[in-house]
């Protein structure tokens, strides 16, 4: 697809790691090799983006998870794309702009924080919760929710002792088409949720930005937290700010590891 090396940036959202390419082509066979963590050079997803017109969103964004298969939108991938972005001047510190994504649009603002960290706040857009039912004999509560891409937030003991390994292919293919499944817990302090996360076409990952929203929301709904969350998993937190009209916030992190110049594809 390319004669040229091209240029990569490895970044991170809470050790849920990307390869970020801008004005870069690619595939999902390119994803697969990349992403491979032995062979390539490892991340849970490759994210490729352009800039658009002067007018409406300033850039575009398009996610493959490490099997090749393509997701809607990525909270933390996001974080690390507007990261990428500020670094390449596309896009100016503090001043909202607009992303085009599978999802819809995203607003998202970052600023930097020293030693190649950034801070960023991205629109989530509207989320939608659902009542799962008896999909599965696990917790106490069961929640579908939309986050532009589909999860399924299952309440339950603490996520430390559950299997994910094993539980999470099984949930994720309980649904056509896959979702991602939330393990989550209430605390350990108040407005606080602990949660591990299965993430269909990756496997466990360190931290989900979607991810946190839909536990975040779904913990409210069932009336465990307030509208201000904060959403600890192995990789760290991130904070959820849910609001009155449906919408949601995701503010947290991303850290830049390297820049890595790629044989042509």
């Amino acid at each position: 697809m390319t004669s040229t090396p091209v240029t990569l940036t490895k970044m991170h959202g809470l050790a849920n790691d990307f390869l970020v390419g801008l004005d870069v082509q690619a595939d999902e066979a390119v994803a697969r090799r990349l992403c491979e963590r032995h062979t390539g050079l490892g991340a849970d997803g490759l994210i490729v983006s352009r800039r658009l017109g002067p007018h409406g969103p300033a850039f575009d964004f398009r996610l493959w998870n490490a099997d090749g298969s393509q997701a809607e939108m990525s909270g933390n991938g996001m974080r690390c794309l507007a990261h990428v972005a500020l670094d390449a001047g596309w896009i100016g510190e503090g001043r909202p702009f607009e992303v085009a994504t599978p999802a819809g649009i995203r607003r998202v603002s970052v600023e930097r924080r020293g030693d190649g960290v950034t801070w960023g706040e991205v629109d989530m857009g509207t989320v939608g919760l659902e009542d799962a039912g008896p999909v599965c004999n696990v917790g106490n509560g069961r929640m579908f929710v939309i986050v532009g891409n589909p999860h399924l937030v299952v309440l339950g003991p603490d996520p430390a002792g559950v299997d994910v390994g094993a539980l999470g292919p099984m949930l994720e293919r309980s649904v056509d088409g896959g979702v991602n499944v939330e393990f989550v817990t209430l605390g350990p302090d108040p407005d606080t949720v602990t949660m591990r996360v299965w993430e269909r076409g990756v496997g466990e990952t360190q931290a989900c930005g979607t991810g946190s929203v839909a536990a975040a929301a779904a913990m409210h709904r069932w009336g465990r937290v307030g509208s201000a969350v904060t959403v600890n998993q192995p990789g760290g937190s991130v904070s959820v700010t849910l609001s009155a009209d449906g919408t949601a916030t995701l503010a947290g992190p991303s850290h830049k590891v390297a820049t890595c110049m790629v044989s042509p594809w």
